[in-house]
């Protein structure tokens, strides 16, 4: 199975043009045969933070709209990263997914915000974990940028089946190596497919002058090997993946057959 990563700056509070960006890509970059596109994390709006209370979309009315239409025209399945999406009078961070045919196959609230960027200041958590999704036949799982630091978020999904987690993020270059052992491990303790889609350019936050976001978007396969991996500026990642990979490394490692959550103590 062929899939695209869009690695790509957002632009802070440019809905539009973030939007004229994305399809853009989709015309220019996208190859027939990829059947699955990821976008990164909140590609409506950026961290515009300050403005997010004005510039976040409406229970997705704007951006499921907005990723339908690419994915019935363009005829792929996309992994659509997140967006900020205000919902009964508060503002998530809002994960989503759509199949070719246009059905929204997936949405889920980023469930750890970001204290290094205030985000507690204007976002609510979401409250429940990661499910498992059918993409392209596929038990998949879609997970949010500061979620990754929590092992416990990965570990239902692929306890429940699923082969792929994918991650969007904007992750920083500060944390750059972070981010790279902690996919990587993510991988590794679950035997999955971990693909993961982060941005890139500058970051306008008070606590990280002069940080960036990193890219370095990867897709790595169920023994923790980078298949691919981007740099740190715009480009598309491209790579296959042989799903059967993780029934062979789940069999050969069986993790979830060792599993004894009669003796685990869990934070509270």
């Amino acid at each position: 199975m062929k899939i695209q990563l869009f690695q790509m700056e957002i632009m802070e509070g440019e809905v539009k043009q973030n939007e004229n960006r994305i399809e853009s890509l989709f015309e220019e970059k996208l190859h027939i045969d990829t059947e699955i596109v990821v976008i990164p994390e909140m590609w409506n709006t950026g961290y515009d933070l300050k403005n997010v209370a004005e510039k976040a979309d409406i229970d997705l009315k704007r951006a499921f709209p907005f990723i339908q239409r690419l994915a019935i025209n363009h005829q792929v399945n996309i992994i659509a990263g997140s967006v900020s999406n205000k919902r009964n009078e508060n503002i998530y961070n809002t994960a989503f997914a759509v199949s070719k045919t246009g059905k929204l196959l997936y949405q889920k609230d980023k469930i750890h915000l970001v204290p290094m960027l205030d985000e507690h200041h204007y976002l609510t958590g979401g409250d429940e974990v990661p499910d498992v999704f059918e993409i392209n036949n596929i038990k998949a799982s879609q997970i949010i940028c500061y979620d990754l630091r929590f092992p416990e978020i990965t570990r239902y999904p692929t306890s429940q089946g699923a082969k792929v987690i994918f991650y969007v993020a904007q992750w920083t270059t500060r944390n750059i190596n972070h981010w790279r052992t902690l996919l990587r491990a993510r991988a590794i303790e679950n035997c999955v497919y971990v693909i993961a889609c982060n941005s890139v350019g500058n970051v306008n936050n008070k606590n990280h002058v002069g940080n960036t976001y990193a890219g370095h978007s990867m897709i790595i396969d169920p023994n923790g090997n980078i298949v691919e991996e981007g740099r740190d500026q715009e480009e598309i990642i491209t790579a296959e993946i042989h799903i059967q990979k993780v029934t062979e490394q789940q069999k050969y490692i069986p993790i979830f057959e060792s599993l004894r959550p009669d003796v685990y103590k869990h934070a509270e």
